[in-house]
């Protein structure tokens, strides 16, 4: 029996390999694959079976991440907010909320999305503005969010703003009155996400639609979401650097130089060891969180952001190589290696900038030495 990073290898393969350079270049994600991502379990992956999820461990899911990481930036973007909003909800939201979405979710019938970003509260992320207003029955949503992942298609946004002062999270149906999102095209990586802006002005709501209580909204609901999505951009992180490295080998071997091929040159042979080492690295760093966050250590959190952090700053360097090693095949689009060094700047940026998380690991590490 396949393992399910097995599986997706062969369903990306078939699937989503021969779309990956159209979905950059065309900044639309095929629903035929979301449709098949569904249908094969990806988009319920760490949902409990309870729901009609996968219930994958934290490192089949990782594995799974690094899998797509390795073929499509914004396929693997797609499993990540998907099991953010599905994470968050299970953990913290009321057994209606959880009986309502996450069936759907798990099949892809709904597809999720994170809304925290706004223009004045992207890392300083309790700063968020969006007011959430209570009357009797109902609540009031007046805000906007940027940069939300698949926000052009997601039927459900899972929205942080501020109740009295406290940070609080809503669940926002896309057909709600006062509700519309403004596509975001033209991003330097991860083109085929189908980024979107939400806005809100005077949304009406159940209150029904909280997740958690007032003041919950950051600290649980969101750190929950933020938290496994570090997982998986970390993972993925792996895979895309993973993915260089192998068509790094593939060029330096093929292509000859002065008589010789290039990888018989000392200075190739050691950017493919800083590369090669660099994945090992940043792999064992994942999997060590990942198996932390299976045993509900509570060393998974700053095990996580240590991953998130190493991979991306590894998968930067590892693109930039990977683009030097082919030279000007390695600038020309399409050449695979050209998308990917694209997408491994914004890897540097979400679910926690490399500047942000050196605060908080420094922190960790502080404490560490304190006790």
């Amino acid at each position: 029996m396949k393992s399910p990073a097995e599986a997706f290898r062969s369903f990306a393969a078939s699937e989503i390999v021969p779309r990956a350079e159209s979905i950059d270049q065309t900044g639309d994600y095929p629903d035929e694959v979301i449709k098949g991502l569904g249908e094969a379990g990806f988009l319920g992956a760490t949902i409990s079976s309870d729901y009609g999820g996968m219930g994958m461990s934290e490192l089949e899911f990782g594995r799974v991440s690094e899998e797509a990481g390795a073929v499509c930036s914004s396929t693997r973007g797609l499993l990540t907010v998907q099991g953010m909003v599905g994470h968050a909800l299970e953990r913290w939201g009321t057994p209606d909320q959880k009986k309502t979405w996450l069936p759907r979710l798990a099949t892809g019938e709904t597809i999720a999305a994170f809304c925290l970003t706004e223009e004045q509260a992207g890392s300083d992320a309790r700063s968020v503005g969006a007011s959430v207003d209570r009357h009797d029955h109902e609540v009031e949503v007046t805000g906007k969010k940027l940069w939300i992942t698949f926000g052009q298609i997601a039927g459900l946004f899972l929205v942080i703003g501020q109740h009295d002062g406290h940070p609080t999270a809503v669940l926002v149906e896309r057909d709600r009155p006062g509700s519309r999102t403004v596509p975001v095209t033209g991003q330097l990586g991860m083109r085929g996400a189908m980024l979107a802006e939400l806005h809100l002005e005077n949304c009406r709501l159940p209150v029904a639609n909280l997740v958690g209580k007032p003041g919950f909204g950051f600290t649980h609901v969101a750190g929950a979401a933020l938290d496994h999505g570090r997982h998986s951009v970390a993972w993925g992180c792996v895979g895309t650097a993973r993915a260089c490295l192998e068509a790094s080998v593939g060029h330096a071997t093929t292509r000859q130089q002065y008589g010789a091929p290039l990888a018989d040159h000392q200075l190739i042979r050691r950017k493919l060891t800083e590369m090669f080492t660099g994945v090992k690295a940043a792999r064992l760093l994942c999997e060590s969180a990942a198996r932390l966050r299976d045993s509900k250590d509570p060393g998974a959190l700053s095990e996580t952001m240590t991953a998130k952090y190493f991979a991306s700053r590894m998968l930067a360097e590892v693109a930039t190589e990977a683009v030097q090693v082919q030279g000007a095949a390695g600038i020309k689009g399409g050449s695979g290696v050209e998308r990917f060094y694209r997408d491994a700047k914004v890897m540097q940026i979400i679910e926690g900038t490399d500047e942000m998380l050196q605060l908080t690991i420094a922190d960790f590490a502080i404490r560490q030495q304190a006790t």
